[in-house]
């Protein structure tokens, strides 16, 4: 007996009635992830705005008044050492930009410093060779695992006592140690110091074209190494062209003399100076080695086996084909550490290294404006360490390896 066949629903221009029922807002999950930040906003809100009303209140039981009138006052003190003209007559504002320079030039050189210390580190931890691994392990583990204050006051009062003045140790090119510090001749430009900078401007503008001309004929798959040399030569010829041209040296250098208790003329660099970056400097390259030797593992053993296949050395290997690799792991926690240098910086007080930290204590002193200057403080650190962190996010962005 054949079976029926079921008849098509009829079509209708009607439209199709919803089987659910549209869902209630208190189960909605957008409302409800709206809803949960607003509250946690108002809860931060309120705790944030009776915190500092709560220190407002304490600040003015104590007779403390945060303003930032102290910065036109006078300092009425000294600074040992300081990177731009300074004397005791002039204002705690120009006080406190003298500190912000040393915080800047200790950061800047610490952190030169300890990548191209934990760069070298990093890769002899990996060395087949077993006394250059061992010595980097017992670096890493020696400046790792010991506090950076006790490291600066060991460098500072025992490492660093060296001769007085009279008895300086005298280096080629009039460069003189001593327990004061380093005094360097100083270069100062003559009548002649402005075409031969202009030189110089010209031939690293140019060195900076033909290197990007060669990157394309690079990425074109084209031949570079004869740009790339050419880049080379520009670059040391035309200012030494400029010289051997113009009518005098365009450099003269300033020599250090020993005087009756110490060298004057030339460019001194403190004994402090020297113990901080280089204690900071140790410090930083001892964690740096480790991100730089996890990178390096990192990177599979097919890419070089690959790069050895195509006849590569070990040095081109490592730097052509590995640490490029690598940069996608290292930068991340390397921008941590120059962050933590930057803010280590501060333990100069413990050696008598006048920083914005240190100078910034003398100023809540004199002034009787603690917060307000540790404010000032506060917000230096905070804008230098969000631009550093900024320059190595893009920095990061162009290293990283983009997937298809």
């Amino acid at each position: 007996m054949p079976r029926k066949r079921r008849s098509d629903p009829p079509v209708t221009d009607e439209p199709k009635s919803s089987t659910h029922a549209s869902v209630p807002p208190w189960r909605d999950a957008r409302v409800l992830s709206i809803a949960f930040q607003a509250i946690v906003l108002v809860v931060v809100l309120v705790v944030g705005g009776f915190l500092v009303n709560n220190a407002l209140t304490a600040m003015e039981r104590q007779g403390f008044f945060p303003s930032l009138d102290f910065l036109g006052s006078t300092a009425r003190f000294d600074i040992a050492n300081p990177l731009i003209p300074y004397e005791a007559s002039d204002t705690i504002g120009k006080a406190l930009l003298v500190g912000l320079l040393s915080t800047l030039m200790v950061s800047f050189v610490g952190i030169v410093l300890a990548t191209v210390f934990g760069l070298f580190v990093g890769i002899a931890r990996l060395s087949g060779n077993w006394l250059i691994s061992r010595l980097a392990l017992g670096f890493v583990e020696l400046f790792r695992n010991t506090p950076l204050l006790l490291q600066l006051i060991v460098i500072y009062f025992a490492i660093l006592q060296l001769p007085g003045p009279k008895d300086a140790i005298a280096l080629p090119g009039s460069i003189y140690i001593s327990k004061s510090g380093v005094d360097l001749p100083l270069a100062q430009l003559t009548g002649t110091g402005g075409p031969w900078l202009l030189s110089v401007i010209v031939a690293v503008a140019a060195v900076v074209a033909l290197w990007i001309v060669a990157g394309r004929r690079a990425r074109a798959g084209r031949r570079t190494r004869g740009l790339r040399t050419l880049a080379v030569v520009l670059l040391f010829a035309v200012p030494l062209l400029a010289w051997l041209v113009l009518a005098q040296p365009p450099v003269s250098f300033q020599i250090p003399e020993l005087g009756r208790f110490n060298f004057s003329g030339g460019i001194a660099i403190s004994a402090e100076f020297a113990a901080l970056t280089l204690g900071l400097a140790l410090y930083t390259a001892a964690f740096i080695a480790e991100i730089v030797r996890g990178g390096i593992e990192s990177v599979t053993t097919g890419q070089v086996e690959a790069a050895r296949a195509i006849g590569l050395k070990e040095g081109q290997t490592l730097r052509l084909v590995v640490l490029p690799q690598a940069l996608r792991v290292i930068i991340p926690p390397l921008t941590s550490q120059y962050l933590n240098l930057i803010k280590n910086s501060s333990l100069a007080l413990v050696i008598g290294f006048q920083d914005v930290f240190g100078i910034s204590a003398t100023i809540s002193t004199n002034t009787g404006q603690p917060v307000s200057v540790l404010v000032v403080v506060m917000a230096f650190y905070l804008a230098i360490s969000l631009i550093v962190s900024a320059l190595m996010n893009i920095y990061n962005r162009r290293v990283q390896i983009t997937e298809r």
